[in-house]
């Protein structure tokens, strides 16, 4: 009776993430098949407090520990799709939270590091990150605005929180022809995602993206 019930839940959350890529996302424009196969698969409420879990698939962000969101999924899409992850780029991400951003990139990707300023949503990033199964993911407590100073330089970063400026440290992270996405703003007022792209002869080009409201970066 237990396995039939779990059945029955695991093809209702199918059906919920088919319906959020089919309706929120592919709708409005998201064309990458990877991107939206990536959403399909990973399971977003399990990233979420118990008493949230049933806002997993709506159309807006939803709050998470610590005074954090989990990003609305069509944002979410908009950012992966603009990053055009390569199965084989390393992956940075700034502000962690829950950790349903990661388990994307790790699905896209070869490799991902990820920051989180808060050791508790680390702790339970790091439980959900394991019961999907995902291996390919380093995740660490700390500043992200230093990134990954170890790590050497990434194909891709992804800034889960706003800031007034690109912090100067991940450009010099952010590898020949790599791309930065993170939201540009005032943290209270309007933000732009911006993609920053690296050329082969170390200049930037900015690109702005799509309007967006992402909890501010801090610095410790």
């Amino acid at each position: 009776m237990r396995a039939a019930k779990e059945s029955k839940r695991s093809k209702r959350s199918r059906f919920l993430r088919d319906a959020m890529v089919d309706v929120q996302i592919a709708s409005r424009g998201i064309r990458s098949k990877r991107v939206l196969l990536a959403m399909r698969q990973i399971p977003r409420e399990i990233f979420l407090e118990r008493r949230f879990a049933g806002a997993a698939y709506v159309d807006s962000a939803v709050p998470i520990p610590k005074g954090q969101t989990l990003s609305q999924p069509y944002i979410v899409a908009k950012m992966l799709e603009a990053a055009a992850i390569a199965k084989s780029d390393r992956v940075l991400e700034i502000g962690a939270g829950s950790g349903y951003l990661a388990a994307l990139a790790a699905n896209l990707g070869r490799e991902v590091c990820a920051v989180e300023r808060h050791e508790a949503l680390v702790q339970r990033a790091r439980s959900r990150l394991r019961h999907l199964g995902c291996r390919n993911v380093d995740l660490r407590h700390g500043d992200g605005t230093a990134g990954w100073p170890d790590g050497g330089e990434f194909d891709v970063i992804l800034v889960s929180a706003a800031s007034a400026e690109i912090p100067a440290v991940l450009k010099t992270q952010l590898a020949p022809l790599g791309r930065l996405l993170i939201p540009l703003g005032n943290p209270d007022g309007v933000q732009r995602l911006t993609k920053l792209t690296r050329g082969p002869d170390g200049r930037f080009v900015e690109e702005e993206i799509e309007e967006v409201r992402f909890v501010p970066l801090v610095s410790d």
